[in-house]
């Protein structure tokens, strides 16, 4: 395969809202991952690891920080041909084009001319906020064996999961005969299900699985792609295009099963989080076959004061104090722990910056705590955001669910936000030495907000 023959798209992804405030001052696929790694590294990586080095990322929400990881990240031979290329949504003399993408077919329409340049074969489109690792050639090598015309990633899932993925119905020979977006009732379900056997019989342990869900991993014909994009205005692909697509052409299916999770809620954001750092994690980074790039930030090693890490992931450049206490945690780059800190359960993005000894002492001097977590403060079942300054003395954790209820309901505060019994502090936020839910108003740090991420 000649490397101009497939050009990858990377979908940015709309607003985000799901994962507000994660979102507030950031694009969904620039959301730190793992302490260090963001979102937008994953389909990045799976890419270039399977041999594709033609990468367009199509964005348009809050793209700055990600466009600043992407320049500072994936920077190619000069004497090769591949490329990481930003296509924000933009205003040009073309009518078509005078909008915000309205969806993930509209997002692809408004940029064919990229996928028309010449020497173009296939065409492959991916989702910019899911955590897997897959090599696309083998996806390629089902396509071109098949004679399909388009190819869906497709995951097994249980009835319950069926409720939010777009689900196929195959025939023997793996051809989608039906695609239904996010079906809801028993009913509809039942229509679109897959039999557990022959899921077995190709190679897929069924494990009480009777549904085939759309990983929102597309590869196209590029020529079918054009067309199927010129005959309408159709704005989504699992609502409206294959739908359509799967009367005339043909939609194959590609079998993964392998560890795939959408980043999509802070519950999911959390969770996947959490499990990374724990003694056998789902998605194991440490693949020396196939490595998950990101930005090369030359930090020193972390300095830790002394106490108990358990099942946690620290990342490069912390500074941890002494009789420390982490557990089933994730610490960000550049985190900054005082004596006595007891961090569980949580989620600690870090900081942009170190920030001068001078400084922090002017800060304490104004009766502000510097950037990071003060000493004997506890941070339980949270995440938080970069740059954040938590005082000394704080006890940061959600409130206790009501009786018969998994956890407290939803709430917006001054200071943060609870999302599915998750307490989330925005990026800049500034709790004082001693400060409780009922103290008062937390304060965001203006300077901050234009710090490298």
């Amino acid at each position: 395969m000649a490397r101009s023959s497939l050009i990858s798209l990377i979908l940015g992804g709309g607003k985000g809202t799901r994962l507000f405030p994660l979102t507030e001052l950031r694009s969904k696929p620039a959301v730190p991952l793992a302490g260090k790694f963001r979102l937008i590294d994953i389909p990045i990586s799976n890419c270039l690891n399977s041999g594709l080095e033609q990468i367009y990322l199509l964005t348009q929400f809050n793209s700055v920080s990600l466009h600043r990881h992407i320049r500072e990240s994936y920077k190619f031979d000069r004497f090769g041909h591949g490329f990481v290329e930003i296509l924000a949504a933009q205003q040009s003399q073309d009518e078509a084009e005078h909008d915000w993408y309205q969806g993930t077919a509209d997002a692809v329409r408004k940029n064919l001319r990229y996928i028309e340049q010449h020497g173009v074969k296939h065409v492959l489109i991916l989702s910019g906020d899911q955590l897997y690792r897959m090599n696309y050639s083998k996806m390629l090598a089902t396509h071109k064996k098949s004679g399909a015309d388009v190819t869906i990633g497709a995951l097994p899932v249980t009835r319950q999961q069926a409720k939010g993925f777009g689900i196929m119905t195959l025939n023997d020979d793996g051809r989608v005969t039906d695609f239904t977006e996010k079906p809801q009732t028993d009913e509809a379900i039942d229509a679109v299900r897959t039999d557990p056997a022959w899921m077995d019989a190709h190679g897929i342990q069924s494990n009480g699985r009777d549904c085939l869900g759309s990983m929102g991993i597309y590869l196209f014909d590029r020529d079918v792609l054009v067309e199927l994009l010129k005959a309408d205005d159709a704005e989504d692909f699992g609502k409206e295009v294959f739908p359509r697509a799967i009367q005339s052409k043909h939609v194959q299916a590609h079998l993964f099963d392998g560890y795939w999770e959408d980043i999509g809620t802070i519950r999911s954001f959390y969770e996947a989080n959490l499990e990374l750092a724990g003694p056998t994690p789902p998605f194991d980074f440490a693949d020396a076959a196939a490595p998950i790039y990101t930005q090369s930030r030359y930090l020193p090693s972390s300095r830790i004061g002394g106490g108990t890490i358990t099942g946690s992931l620290i990342s490069d450049g912390c500074i941890i104090g002494k009789n420390c206490t982490i557990e089933n945690s994730v610490i960000g780059l550049r985190s900054y722990i005082g004596d006595g800190v007891t961090i569980r359960n949580s989620v600690v993005m870090g900081a942009d910056f170190y920030q001068e000894d001078w400084h922090r002492t002017d800060d304490f001097a104004a009766g502000r705590p510097p950037v990071g977590i003060g000493d004997g403060s506890t941070i339980e079942g949270a995440i938080v955001d970069k740059n954040c300054r938590i005082g000394r003395n704080i006890a940061f954790a959600p409130p206790a669910a009501p009786a018969g209820a998994q956890y407290a309901p939803d709430a917006d505060y001054d200071w943060g936000v609870l999302r599915d019994g998750i307490l989330v502090l925005p990026k800049n936020t500034e709790l004082p030495d001693g400060w409780t839910p009922d103290s008062g108003t937390a304060v965001r740090a203006v300077e901050a907000t234009t710090a490298s991420a």
